[in-house]
């Protein structure tokens, strides 16, 4: 009986792990020393189309143009000195459809599609001829290349699957998601700090330095969050920068006056409870719930955005004391008659947060 919440608890945390959790090969310490001051990058691009290759200038002017945007020195060809090796290989039709339906890379955002069959470009990198089994994936929105270029009137079909690719490869930010790969931190804020750099390429460095575990970042981040249009997105980055940013995102979550920045805050504390364990995450949300408690008597009562959110980031550490706030609160959604989606979706945080809290404790016991 002692085995069984163990068990349970065990796979609430693989339920529960990040994306990045599923990553097969992880630098050595020497590794991540030499990406993280990498600076030369060897571009090799290879096209094919069902005709057989198709030259790959255009695309690997386009990988070039990218890298270079972000500062890289790129190279093309492998005698020349080169710090680390990205690879495209781009085609009419895919044929690589990976070992396993899940593990690597496999699980996150544009990441290899092992049903895609139509033009796609797949982007790896290799440090000295190691693979880190890092892939991406762009793809055309139309899956049948010959049928998209009669429909468009184009002759070639393999050409004209390129000329998309070529283009999905100019708006797929990939220098952003290597840097942040690579952990160049600093790589990514400055040009986070360039007034040039457009609002959506500023958003995608933010969702990346949440994952980037990087505490250089705090300060720009507190900066930003003067910023009128970036303020959600910097909040969600904060998550990545560790216990640091802890009491900045509890006082934006206690008085902001801006419910969707509340609710961002919330989710950022409890993604680094989730990470850290560290208590100071939990009782102002657990709190929060205590307070709203005594004025929920319908529906119309309920902020529905910031309470499921807050729900949800206080079952991310499963702090003990938080457990009576959210059995009261699932007694309250249950007997409110209310059928809408906003309600699930609250009632399904509190059922999740009540097991994960009560689960924590039935291990707590069986270990003594």
């Amino acid at each position: 009986m002692k085995a069984w919440p163990v068990f349970l608890i065990f796979a609430m945390l693989w339920v529960d792990g990040t994306q990045s959790d599923a990553r097969q090969i992880s630098p050595t310490t020497e590794q991540k020393t030499k990406l993280e001051t990498a600076q030369i990058v060897l571009v090799e691009v290879l096209a094919l189309t069902e005709k057989g290759r198709y030259d790959a200038q255009p695309l690997t002017a386009t990988v070039k143009k990218r890298f270079e945007e972000m500062g890289y020195t790129v190279t093309t060809e492998r005698s020349q000195p080169h710090d680390v090796e990205v690879k495209v290989k781009c085609e009419e039709q895919k044929t690589l459809t990976g070992t396993s339906p899940s593990g690597g890379d496999v699980d996150l955002a544009d990441a290899p599609d092992r049903l895609w069959k139509g033009p796609a470009c797949l982007l790896t990198y290799f440090l000295q001829q190691n693979d880190f089994q890092w892939k991406k994936e762009v793809r055309t929105n139309f899956a049948d290349a010959r049928q998209a270029a009669q429909e468009a009137q184009a002759e070639d079909a393999g050409k004209y699957a390129m000329e998309h690719l070529n283009q999905r490869l100019m708006e797929f930010d990939f220098p952003v998601l290597l840097s942040a790969e690579w952990g160049q931190i600093d790589r990514l804020l400055k040009l986070l700090d360039n007034p040039n750099t457009p609002k959506l390429r500023k958003v995608k460095i933010l969702s990346v330095l949440s994952d980037a575990h990087a505490e250089e970042a705090l300060p720009q981040l507190t900066k930003l969050l003067e910023s009128t249009d970036l303020q959600q997105e910097a909040i969600n980055a904060l998550s990545g920068a560790g216990i640091e940013s802890i009491p900045l995102l509890i006082d934006l979550f206690q008085t902001s006056r801006q419910s969707n920045l509340r609710a961002e805050a919330a989710k950022a504390l409890g993604i680094i409870a989730s990470k850290s364990g560290d208590p100071r995450t939990i009782p102002p949300l657990a709190h929060y719930v205590s307070e709203v408690l005594p004025h929920i008597k319908t529906s119309e009562d309920i902020n529905f955005p910031l309470l499921t959110e807050v729900v949800w980031a206080i079952g991310k550490l499963r702090w003990g004391p938080s457990i009576k706030p959210i059995s009261e609160l699932q007694d309250k959604v249950w007997l409110i008659h209310d059928n809408s989606k906003e309600m699930a979706e609250l009632r399904e945080a509190t059922s999740w947060a009540y097991k994960a809290i009560a689960l924590q404790d039935a291990a707590m016991l069986q270990t003594y």
